[in-house]
């Protein structure tokens, strides 16, 4: 879609004439106003009335209808709004302005700038809710997108234009990970969206984990835990439209979003307010629905590509969960952090047992492949002799893959743990390869030394007394 025709598609859905209606009822998070016959997802500007001249109050979108009332849910706090208020139609579809002059910028849920930097450069309107991009003008995920995560890049390597999500419970370092990622990335554009976040945590965010060099190609989108829900959801939304303008330029960009569970409990408020029964956990329906129309709009498409990484707050590290189960069946691939990891102090607490890329062998050589499937192995192998090795109940060389596992447990390590120190060769993918076939060469090297000591073990048993 050009510029031209995005910008004819806004006048479209703009009000042609004033649409008034009346504040009836307040109940809960919404407002019932009466007189207002527009559609679900227009905007409105709620005004007192009894001012000699009209003030506005708040701006509110219609979410749903009861009856012959219009349930409106406001962007703001409902202090100060009262029966008989005007509620004016301002626009029946929603837009966000986008520009490159962005970059570098923190803005709010509503896409309006909050760093005290003045007001943003040039801009263009953007729908929120685009069409769908057709699944055969999707082109194939081929070229791998480097992460700076050694553990990602080498284990559960990443396509531009991948969709993934990052599971984890709270503090397990789900958000540096995610802040590591935006900044060591090798996209072209990094766009960050904060949801329901804890306002402490922002400025921590963007200045700690981040940092100048990292922000300087990023935009971030913050709606923090206390703004309305409404914010919170509009907040994803316009970030991924932003993702989309740069997309459109040719760019590859990174989509970060902390994190798809606080906006499907935000959209839970919303169709709660709207009268939606709740269904799955407390959950109503269409919580399920707007999880594919916003996880689908990253990918690459003929021009640029949007690589998104979805964080998911996990309920008791229950997989199960519904907001987990549903992302797991529409994303890519996943990394799920551990718990048991994080209290060992290895960082990042990536469970490469329990992560998957679903495109990796899309996008990586055979050699690569072959070398991740030996680390898999001996982890694994790790992992079933570990509690022997905590008791001290296993006897070397009465398994030789266990041998094996537990001689290169420390060099597997040094390659899947790293600090948050910037290192700008974490962004060449090529670099991280060789780090983990020169592993794998070590790997060959150990299993070449204990293969000649069971060898001489045995020798020196048959050999006579």
């Amino acid at each position: 879609m050009t510029v031209l025709s995005q910008q004819i598609e806004m006048l479209d859905a703009s009000a042609p004439l004033e649409l008034r209606g009346t504040v009836v009822e307040v109940r809960g998070l919404a407002l019932q106003v009466a007189d207002l016959p527009v559609p679900i997802g227009s905007m409105v500007r709620i005004t007192s009335r009894s001012a000699r001249q009209s003030s506005v109050v708040l701006e509110g979108e219609v979410v749903g209808f009861d009856e012959d009332m219009t349930i409106v849910m406001p962007f703001g706090e409902l202090s100060g709004v009262k029966r008989g208020d005007r509620v004016i139609a301002t626009q029946f579809a929603q837009y966000v302005r986008v520009g490159e002059s962005l970059l570098g910028r923190v803005l709010d849920g509503l896409g309006r700038p909050i760093d005290n930097l003045g007001p943003v450069g040039e801009t263009v309107a953007r729908p929120l809710n685009p069409k769908p991009v057709e699944p055969l003008d999707r082109p194939r995920i081929s070229d791998p997108l480097a992460t700076g995560v050694r553990a990602v890049d080498t284990m559960m390597s990443v396509g531009r234009g991948q969709r993934v999500g990052v599971f984890a419970g709270p503090g397990m370092g789900k958000s540096t990970l995610l802040g590591m990622m935006a900044k060591h990335t090798a996209a072209d554009v990094s766009v960050i969206a904060l949801v329901g976040e804890r306002g402490r945590e922002v400025k921590d965010f963007v200045e700690g984990i981040l940092g100048p060099e990292g922000l300087a190609r990023s935009v971030v989108v913050v709606a923090t835990s206390d703004e309305p829900a409404l914010v919170r959801i509009r907040s994803a939304m316009v970030a991924t439209s932003i993702a989309e303008f740069f997309r459109d330029l040719g760019l590859d960009v990174l989509m970060i979003m902390d994190s798809v569970t606080r906006f499907c409990q935000a959209q839970r408020q919303v169709g709660l307010a709207a009268g939606e029964p709740p269904t799955t956990k407390g959950f109503p329906p269409s919580v399920f629905a707007m999880l594919p129309r916003l996880l689908e709009r990253s990918g690459r498409t003929n021009a640029g590509s949007i690589t998104g990484l979805y964080s998911i707050l996990v309920e008791g590290e229950d997989m199960t969960e519904p907001i987990a189960d549903a992302c797991r069946g529409i994303l890519d691939g996943h990394i799920q952090l551990t718990r048991k990891l994080a209290e060992q102090g290895h960082y990042p607490a990536i469970d490469v047992l329990g992560s998957v890329s679903r495109v990796m062998d899309d996008v990586t050589q055979l050699d690569h492949q072959q070398s991740r499937k030996e680390v898999i192995r001996l982890l694994s192998s790790y992992s079933q002799v570990e509690d022997l090795l905590n008791i001290g109940a296993y006897t070397p060389g009465s398994n030789p893959d266990f041998d094996l596992a537990i001689a290169c447990k420390p060099a597997i390590d040094r390659v899947l743990q790293q600090t948050r120190a910037f290192d700008p060769e974490q962004r060449n993918f090529e670099r991280t390869r060789a780090m983990l076939l020169a592993l794998n060469a070590n790997i060959d090297q150990a299993k070449q030394q204990l293969s000649r000591q069971q060898v001489g073990m045995q020798t020196n048993m048959q050999m006579p007394s």
